[in-house]
This record gives structure tokens, sequence and C-alpha cells, in this order.
């Protein structure tokens, strides 16, 4: 088959504009710093952050997921909704420098001094003392600029509270990108070592889902429809492309994909011992989350990706 012929029978394309590129701003640091996990992938200073933000915007990418790393923690996360946070100062560098969407996940284990999504009580997260926390978190991101709130911590209720205390804060126009089917995934463990929260002691396993289950990620999706959310995400992308086929079916929101830490890292050790061809698997790997039904794919390839999309 001709190149051309086989090009106008293609039933999925990928394109930049699919894209949301994650990146990592550390109140910690001075100067760029590569995460030794994840070849290529680095966490920025305040400074940089709006420069680097341009620069994938420039590419084509519509949108950056910041997750913001502070320096002072304590047990209530109360750094992930000050005004002076590092991610809301980051929200606003972005902004000065650039049109990009800014999606600012919500979570309060980068913040807590025991890596947690949430209050701790006898070693359990409260979920309800969690919840108002949130809040106040997501109008804080709001106030900042953020064009999108992702809130990623699982606590039941999240969407519902996230969305009274925005509308109630006069921010009725700004949507929620929930993590709505996130699994307690192997594949997670790159991110914790970037955003430094990997928990202290126990795990994530009582607020995130068993990976056995798909059918309770329906109802979680469900919830969380009800509840206002206005774009589905399913968390991780490639072992879970099942959910995200049947989200696609069952669903009339957008629906995104994270495409993980985990994922980007066992692609590039592969491709740094030769075993396979960097820029096929990675154009591949993408291609089968949108073929699977994903609107939005966030992934840390965004930027090779782009530059190879848009050499096309």
């Amino acid at each position: 088959m001709r190149p051309a012929l086989r090009d106008l029978v293609r039933e999925t394309e990928l394109s930049v504009h699919d894209l949301v590129y994650p990146m990592f701003v550390n109140e910690n640091l001075n100067s760029p710093r590569e995460i030794p996990s994840m070849p290529g992938v680095s966490a920025f200073p305040l400074s940089e952050i709006g420069e680097e933000a341009k620069a994938a915007n420039d590419l084509g990418i519509p949108a950056v997921l910041l997750f913001g790393i502070p320096k002072t923690k304590d047990a209530r996360g109360s750094g992930a909704w000050a005004e002076d946070g590092i991610t809301q100062r980051a929200i606003r560098e972005i902004r000065s420098r650039s049109d990009v969407l800014i999606i600012a996940d919500l979570c309060l284990c980068e913040y807590t001094d025991h890596g947690h999504c949430g209050v701790v009580h006898d070693d359990v997260v409260d979920n309800d003392s969690t919840l108002e926390l949130y809040g106040l978190t997501a109008i804080s991101q709001a106030e900042a600029g953020a064009d999108i709130i992702a809130p990623s911590g699982m606590m039941d209720g999240q969407v519902k509270v996230i969305r009274e205390s925005l509308d109630d804060a006069g921010f009725e126009h700004v949507p929620i990108m929930s993590y709505a089917a996130k699994y307690a995934s192997a594949f997670y463990g790159p991110f914790r070592d970037a955003a430094e929260s990997t928990p202290r002691s126990g795990d994530r396993r009582t607020h995130q889902m068993d990976p056995g289950n798909a059918r309770e990620a329906f109802r979680e999706m469900r919830l969380d429809v009800e509840e206002g959310a206005d774009i589905l995400m399913v968390k991780p992308a490639l072992p879970y492309l099942d959910i995200i086929r049947e989200a696609r079916c069952t669903f009339d929101l957008p629906i995104a994909a994270y495409n993980v830490s985990g994922e980007y890292a066992m692609l590039k050790a592969a491709a740094a011992n030769g075993w396979i061809d960097h820029d096929r698997a990675m154009m591949e790997a993408l291609l089968s989350i949108k073929r699977a039904g994903a609107d939005i794919i966030i992934t840390y390839f965004a930027k090779e990706a782009a530059k190879l999309l848009g050499a096309k």
C-alpha cells in the first residue's frame, strides 16, 4: 500500500492539540534538576517555570499540568492553599509569560510532612476533614489564575466540595478535571521522587482503586459527573486502556488519560538499552491511548512528541 493511501484511510490521528505537559516547580531549587528515574524530565525553580511552560506552548502544546513542591511542609499541608504558595506563584509566573492553559493539580501529598493526600488521624486519612482543605486550595489556585482545577486525592465527595467552593467564590467558569479512576498503581514510583511525596508510612490503597476493579471505576466516574466534574481522567493510561475505552463509550464528557511516570521511565530505559526504537515506541504508545478514546493525553513525552508531530 502506498503511504499516501495508508494515510488517507487511517482511523486515528494523534495531534499536538491532544497533549498536556506535566511540570514540577520546586521551591528548593535555584536551577533545573533532572529527575534520575525520568531521563529528560526536570523539576524547575520558580524563576524558570514560566519560560519552560512557554517553550512547551511554542511547540503547540495547549496546556500544562502543574505540580508544586514547597520548601516547608506540615501535617495539614497548609502551603497548598497559601496565597504565596509555590503553586500559586508559579501559576502567576507562567501566566505572565504565556497564554498556555494552566491545569493545577490539587492534592496535599506534596505539602504534608507525612506524604499522604490529606489530614491524618490515627494513621488513617480523614476524608471529611480533608475536603474542607481541598475547597480552600481550589479557591486559592483559581484566584492565582489557574484555568482548570484537577483534584487527584481521590477523597469521596471531593468534586462536589470543590465545585461548591469555586462557585461560592465566584469561579463558576473554572472547570474541574477529576482524577476519577485513579488506580493504586506500581507505575507511580518516579513521580513520587519528582514530587517528593512518598508517604513516610503506609500507602494510598485506602483511597486509590484496586487494579483488578473495572465496575468500581464507573461508579466513581458517575459520582464525579453527578458532583460536577467537567473532564474525567483515567490514571495510569497504558495498563488501563480498557477503562479508557469503556469511559469513552459511557460518558459524554471529555476523557483524559495520564501516561504516568513509570510508563515513561520504562520506555526510556528500554530505548537507552537499544531494545526498542524510542520515537516509534513513544508515538505508538500515545496513539494507542488516543485510539482507546482519550481526548486529552497527559504525558511527559509531550515536548518530544510535539516536535515529531510538528515535523510531519
